[in-house]
Formats: structure tokens, sequence, C-alpha cells
């Protein structure tokens, strides 16, 4: 078990995030007393995309090159198109993202950020959810997908949208106290 404030939390995004999805969990997550570490492919600072046009920028922390799954007790994936879909193009996000889920330690998504589980491949026989247009993607990629606010399987967080950021950040903050499922399976 870890009290969330003795937690350090990372949010992977580079520049396309939606806005909302990082900067309201990161808010929350600091609010509530753990160290929210922003991580991305650059150091300096990353835009985001706030609905419908480029929205605020946000300082990074930290560069994904200098960190390591072991640092973190739970990552935080925003969604957004553009976000993920980057993110998943480059290899060190994707095995940061596999790292972290081998260390059974929470792993949250929301939006479109599910498109980095299924690049880590971890999301066969999962519940999951994610916003609608990625739907289809889940379940080809063997997820058992559904339409609620928060999922949560095995550690494995999901949310819909910035609507559900509550109940996702709530869940975050739930399953840090909670701790590591060590029951999680690995993946190569």
């Amino acid at each position: 078990m870890t009290d969330i404030r003795k937690a350090k939390i990372a949010i992977l995004a580079t520049d396309g995030f939606e806005q909302a999805e990082l900067t309201q969990p990161l808010k929350m997550l600091r609010e509530a007393g753990a160290e929210v570490h922003v991580v991305s492919l650059k150091a300096g600072s990353i835009k985001g995309w706030d609905k419908d046009n480029w929205g605020e920028s946000v300082p990074v922390d930290r560069e994904l090159s200098a960190v390591k799954a072991a640092d973190y007790d739970a990552l935080v994936l925003p969604g957004g198109q553009i976000n993920p879909d980057v993110l998943r193009a480059d290899e060190k996000a994707v095995a940061f993202i596999r790292d972290f889920y081998n260390t059974g330690k929470p792993l949250a998504a929301i939006c479109h950020a599910p498109w980095l589980l299924i690049e880590a491949d971890l999301v066969r026989g999962k519940d999951v959810t994610s916003y609608g247009s990625i739907k289809t993607d889940l379940k080809n990629a063997g997820a058992n997908w559904m339409d609620k606010e928060v999922v949560v399987d095995q550690a494995m967080i999901t949310s819909r949208n910035p609507g559900d950021i509550p109940a996702f950040v709530a869940k975050i903050i739930e399953e840090v106290e909670e701790g590591r499922h060590e029951d999680r399976r690995q993946v190569a």
C-alpha cells in the first residue's frame, strides 16, 4: 500500500495532448499530495490541444530517456488524438509503458490513450473503456470494451473523455493506495 501523499506519479505526454486530460489530473493528483512529473520525449514544454485548436503549454519535468518504470508508483496517459498517435510510434515510449505495466503498479489511460495500451500489447483479455471512436481498435486487439466512465482491470484504469476525469482521478488515487498488483501477467 502507498499513501497518495508519498506517491510519485508520471504523466507521459507529448505535443497534442488533450488539454484537460493532462492539466486536470496533474492538478488533482498534486492537490491530493502526490509528487507528479510530466514526462515527455523532449525537454522544455509540450503544447496541448484544447477541443479544436492548440491549447496551453505545460512544462516538462523529466525527459523519457532519464526515467524508468521503477521511479514511479503510477503512470497516467492523457489522450487527445495527436498525443497518443505520436507516442505509439516511439519505441521508447511503448517500451516504457510495457515496462511500467509489468511492475504491477497502476497504469491509467483516458480517451484515445488506450491506443498506447494496444501498441504495447496490454489489452488482450482486459476490460477497458475509451473514447468511442477507438472502441473497434480495442475490440480488434482483444479487449472487452465497455461504455463506462471508468473501468479497472488489475490496476489498469481507463476512462472515456474529459467528463470522466473526476472518476478517473479518484480511481487512480484508490489504486495507488491499494498498491502493486502482483498477479498481473507479464508481457514481453
